[in-house]
């Protein structure tokens, strides 16, 4: 395989982004779903009289199964491969969204919102994005993580506001029905074009030098569960991981739990349109793509702690002001928030990355897998949880403050860990 490596000759535009773009889009299609539980929370409420809280268990289980599926799906998609595991993610997706259309009991949401959703999208979520920058990046490895992050963000952009004006105008089983729809189109993309590694087709990873090992092939043996969870018991002993978990789970708390499921609802409280709140969270989105991006691209230049140390920090302020900020109008202060929460979303991912990367080497993808459950964790906590404060006081506020102060937290948190560089 060296020898192959050595002598063919270098294509003048690499393969890794032809398989940066199929990634890519693949993430937007699965993105489709994303959208969905901010914007169907009133409609299921009002159809079938179920509580917030019993709807938002439905989505803290997808966030949980989203989180806790992700180092086993690292593991798999070494041993199965990236197009076997993630075609079969998508259609687990399609399958949950599609069916939410005939239920009749809340069982049968926790089942399809969160169980196959929930395994669905676990299965291709950020590890999705960290196996691939690992096996086919070095030079741009940052860069290219924020581009294939943002695809969250892009789909939500795409998704968000159809899902809306669908909802608004067709009900709630048209949007539920597209968004399946969505994920099940890209499925042919991948099985064509997905690739695993580039010594598969005589290639060394992007920027790679000579002699490198970079993106060959690395043949697994036993179960793909059980080095999932060697991968753990080895990171648990270092408190680099815990620092990094403990900051990743308030940032799914004050993003995906309070601010992806709540803010079209919370804003709808104060006299706001769903279909503006709706087109508003949308909006940080589209700012999110730039922000990611460009996050990306300061972690190949700049310390990722600092970067993390600033993301959580701004974040944290943000949210304390805005529930003095929400009102029947998008005010010129609302518009502030979302440009400015919205560059900051998922900023998170490229520093958190290259952070577990530099601790755990060749297993950084599963390592920061288990990260990514704790991101999900806290992103269920505050699902739950949030709908129970709306629930009991007639308000989101005291859950804008107390994201808040745990994303001060965080910042500190991110502030503790240490450096420990290791080879690509």
């Amino acid at each position: 395989m060296t020898q192959i490596l050595e002598t063919k000759k270098t294509p003048r535009v690499h393969l890794a982004w032809a398989v940066a773009v199929v990634g890519f889009v693949t993430l937007i299609g699965a993105a489709g779903f994303r959208s969905v539980p901010s914007v169907l929370l009133d409609p299921l409420h009002e159809e079938f009289g179920w509580s917030h809280a019993t709807i938002s268990s439905a989505v803290s289980i997808n966030l949980l199964l989203f989180g806790g599926i992700s180092p086993f799906a690292a593991a798999l998609m070494d041993r199965l491969g990236l197009r076997k595991v993630v075609s079969g993610a998508l259609v687990l997706i399609a399958l949950g969204s599609v069916l939410t259309v005939f239920m009749t009991s809340a069982w049968q949401l926790l089942l399809c919102w969160g169980l196959l959703v929930g395994v669905g999208t676990g299965s291709m979520s950020m590890t999705f994005v960290a196996t691939i920058t690992g096996r086919w990046f070095v030079r741009r490895r940052g860069l290219v993580t924020g581009i294939l992050t943002a695809a969250g963000a892009t789909g939500q952009l795409v998704f968000l506001p159809l899902i809306a004006s669908l909802a608004a105008h067709h009900g709630w089983r048209v949007p539920a029905l597209v968004a399946g729809g969505a994920a099940l189109a890209v499925v042919p993309l991948v099985l064509l074009f997905l690739r695993d590694y580039p010594s598969d087709v005589g290639l060394r990873a992007y920027g790679a030098p000579e002699g490198s090992t970079a993106g060959q092939r690395v043949e697994t043996t036993g179960s793909s569960a059980v080095r999932a969870v060697r991968a753990l018991g080895m990171a648990v002993r270092r408190p680099a991981f815990w620092l990094l978990a403990g900051g990743f789970a308030i940032c799914g708390a004050s993003t995906n739990g309070l601010v992806g499921t709540h803010f079209v609802t919370a804003a709808h409280d104060h006299g706001m349109p769903a279909t503006t709140a709706a087109s508003l969270l949308a909006l940080v989105g589209l700012f999110d793509v730039g922000g990611t991006i460009f996050s990306g691209y300061l972690t190949d230049r700049w310390d990722p702690r600092f970067l993390l140390i600033a993301y959580y920090s701004l974040r944290g302020l943000s949210l304390l002001v805005l529930p003095s900020l929400l009102g029947p109008t998008a005010a010129p202060s609302t518009w502030v928030f979302i440009i400015f929460y919205g560059l900051d979303w998922v900023a998170t991912v490229p520093p958190t990355v290259a952070l577990c990367r530099e601790w755990f080497g060749q297993d950084g993808p599963i390592v920061f897998g288990w990260v990514f459950a704790s991101h999900q964790v806290g992103a269920a906590l505050a699902a739950t949880g949030a709908g129970a404060i709306r629930d009991a006081q007639g308000s989101y506020n005291l859950a804008w403050y107390l994201a808040g102060g745990l994303c001060a937290a965080a910042a500190l948190m991110s502030a503790s860990i240490g450096r420990r560089l290791v080879a690509a």
